[in-house]
């Protein structure tokens, strides 16, 4: 035994759940979609041609796209790799809930998600936050995605004080304000607040998402945003790693996604790229038995939600030029896996995540070069806990 690492790559699914229907997501595919339109000349904006991931190719990752949803890419390495292809059961397509689902919590009742209606928060839930966060009142109270909303109603924000207040598909209330005139302490202290006060709801995130400048068209959110979760229901691989004695470092956003429960310490990046080299520093660092739990979060918030389909191809494209890095300081004792959470396809309508499955690429001189199957997100972290000794909360390991 050596250290795990476990890389989630924010919203690359692979389409081919078979629920997707439930959630208006059928025709999904954001890794599929993005090869696709660059093999059609469609995301030529800072970059061209078809897309080049040929580490990831290696790793299987258009093998684990062909086994999730049929779909195949003209001159794409294939018959390469070990590989999965992971299928979700907990209710939602979200970040928290397919973290927590790899690491062995499988919740089939959901949190709670609103309607899309107006307004779409509770009066008396929004009373109790104005009365106890003193603030006059708020702005939204509906659905949108993060930038419209600002261009909508910064200038109002910056008239009134208020805040605004937002929602999408997930399970989760966010809330704008403009990062100096408001002030950045005090959005965090209304964030935990409102999931104090949403929490009897179950719902189960509150987003801060400061923004600055001085009107509609230069309105733009910093990387200040922070993320209240509520706590994982109940214990988590994480949590057993622990527990065991070792160690679990948390890279990116990994520590608030389990409200910190189970993680030794926490890194946050300016950038995922600069997330990258301190990853590096931590895997150099560690010691037997620790795991190194990652978390890339710009393909989903800088690119999916955004629906910037060439944005996303480059920066899987500037993922992939690093990993020789990441393989350099490898023992091939070491387990790697990297997986995703759910998707989120920039082609697709609308600006929420999308229901999919996720490739699970795996490298461990244990695992031979092949189809390893359809498996469940708790079969993920199974493996992890397997190779480190600790006993799986749910799924079975991948062997």
């Amino acid at each position: 035994m050596n250290k795990g690492i476990l890389i989630v790559l924010d919203s690359l699914g692979v389409g081919g759940a078979p629920d997707a229907q439930n959630y208006g997501d059928s025709e999904a595919n954001t890794l599929g979609s993005i090869a696709l339109a660059c093999e059609k000349g469609l995301a030529n904006k800072g970059r061209e041609g078809t897309l080049k991931i040929p580490h990831l190719e290696e790793l299987g990752i258009y093998e684990a796209l062909k086994l999730s949803s049929g779909v195949t890419i003209n001159g794409a390495r294939y018959n390469t790799g070990a590989y999965a292809v992971a299928q979700e059961i907990s209710d939602g397509k979200d970040t928290p809930t397919g973290h927590h689902e790899i690491m062995g919590i499988i919740d089939r009742k959901g949190w709670y998600r609103f309607e899309n209606v107006e307004p779409v928060f509770p009066k008396d839930k929004i009373q109790q936050l104005c009365q106890r966060g003193k603030i006059g009142g708020i702005l939204g109270d509906k659905h949108s995605s993060g930038e419209k909303i600002i261009f909508e109603l910064g200038e109002s924000h910056l008239k009134t004080g208020f805040p605004i207040l937002y929602t999408s598909a997930d399970s989760v209330l966010q809330i704008a304000v403009h990062q100096n005139i408001f002030g950045l302490n005090r959005l965090y202290e209304l964030c935990q607040l409102a999931s104090e006060i949403f929490s009897s709801l179950r719902v189960q995130r509150v987003i801060a998402r400061p923004f600055l400048g001085n009107n509609k068209d230069n309105f733009y959110r910093t990387k200040a945003r922070k993320d209240f979760i509520l706590p994982p229901i109940s214990e988590t691989t994480c949590d057993r790693i622990i527990s065991s004695g070792r160690r679990c470092f948390g890279i990116g956003k990994i520590g608030d996604i389990f409200a910190n429960r189970g993680i030794t310490s926490s890194i946050f990046g300016k950038s995922d790229s600069l997330l990258f080299e301190d990853m590096l520093d931590v895997i150099s660092e560690s010691m037997e038995g620790d795991l190194i739990f990652a978390n890339f979060v710009e393909f989903d918030t800088l690119y999916g939600h955004k629906r910037d389909v060439a944005g996303y191809a480059k920066a899987l494209e500037n993922f992939d030029k690093k990993l020789p890095k990441l393989f350099s300081i490898l023992d091939e004792e070491d387990l790697l896996i990297i997986t995703a959470d759910h998707g989120n396809d920039p082609t697709f309508r609308g600006s929420d995540h999308t229901r999919e499955q996720v490739p699970v690429l795996i490298r461990n001189k244990n695992f031979r070069n092949k189809n390893y199957g359809l498996v469940n997100f708790a079969d993920i972290g199974a493996t992890m806990s397997n190779f480190l000794g600790v006993e799986p909360i749910n799924g079975t390991a991948i062997r």
